[in-house]
């Protein structure tokens, strides 16, 4: 167990946060209704039967009902054929109500994952998995900001840290946090204009980049991964890892890590997220934004 108290680190509260999120969302999805009679819609797939994906669309759909949204869940068995699967992006894709389309990953084997995301329509691509929406987040023009990268641009802005001229670490080059996370801190703007470097399996001394790091934001995958030894004293630490270990008191059970020493690094750290309840929260607040983002504009 993480022992707060013994921090000398801010704790950035990624709950409080992402609940101020969803309630100003709640303001203007009522405010939308009103003006116009459109209710914002999220479609959620789900493809199979895997206990971490239906936890997440419950979640979603739980947070949609919350926020006046409209929500509609496609439950397909793993048998399904990528053919049929398609057939019912397209069909999504057509649909006046829904503003937002979401494919809860992983995918059964047989079904291309690319092929997938790429059917998605762009203007309902509330995840920014479609390439069109890549290359326009890479050159600075998003037309959604990808969820998990935001949410944590959201709790720098709103917790008062500057990323403007800041050295920036981010471990971890995946498509759903490293890249698009870099592609938004070297973007122009608030929460932005960082010096950005990604680190990997293949940079060859980890420890002395991200010593250098005013922001480190890990997103590798790794339990614990992240020790105070790798830490510039005041540096801000995000931690967007989440990871199930054998529970201390219990082997039988299991608990939430995440990538950095929470306990250890929060000694010398300025600021700190916690695992859980720091970034995974804004993920689905940055979700629904962006599915109101959608409906507002297919709106005007």
């Amino acid at each position: 167990m993480v022992n707060y108290n013994a921090m000398s680190a801010e704790l950035i509260d990624g709950k409080k946060i992402s609940q101020q999120i969803r309630d100003e969302i709640k303001d203007k999805a009522a405010q939308l209704k009103a003006e116009s009679g459109v209710i914002p819609g999220l479609a959620a797939v789900l493809v199979g039967e895997n206990p971490a994906s239906q936890v997440y669309v419950r979640m979603k759909r739980k947070a949609c009902d919350e926020a006046g949204f409209y929500s509609d869940e496609i439950r397909l068995a793993d048998s399904i054929t990528e053919a049929e699967l398609i057939q019912t992006i397209e069909t999504l894709n057509g649909r006046s109500d829904i503003h937002g389309i979401l494919v809860q990953l992983p995918l059964p084997s047989h079904i291309s994952t690319e092929t997938i995301l790429e059917k998605v329509s762009p203007e309902k691509d509330v995840d920014c998995f479609h390439p069109y929406n890549v290359g326009k987040l890479l050159i600075g023009e998003p037309v959604f900001a990808p969820c998990t990268p935001a949410g944590v641009q959201e709790l720098l802005k709103r917790s008062g840290i500057s990323t403007q001229g800041k050295r920036v670490v981010i471990l971890g080059r995946s498509n759903i946090v490293g890249k698009p996370m870099a592609a938004l801190l070297l973007a122009r703007g608030e929460v932005a204009d960082a010096t950005v470097t990604i680190c990997h399996s293949k940079t060859a001394d980890i420890a002395a980049e991200t010593r250098q790091a005013d922001i480190l934001i890990a997103a590798i995958g790794r339990a614990h991964f992240v020790t105070k030894e790798m830490v510039k004293e005041g540096a801000v630490v995000i931690d967007v890892g989440i990871n199930r270990v054998a529970h201390p008191d219990d082997p039988k059970k299991n608990k939430l890590v995440g990538d950095v020493d929470t306990d250890a690094v929060a000694e010398i750290a300025s600021a700190i997220t916690p695992v859980p309840g720091g970034v995974g929260p804004m993920t689905i607040a940055l979700l629904l934004q962006n599915t109101l983002h959608s409906a507002q504009r297919k709106n005007k």
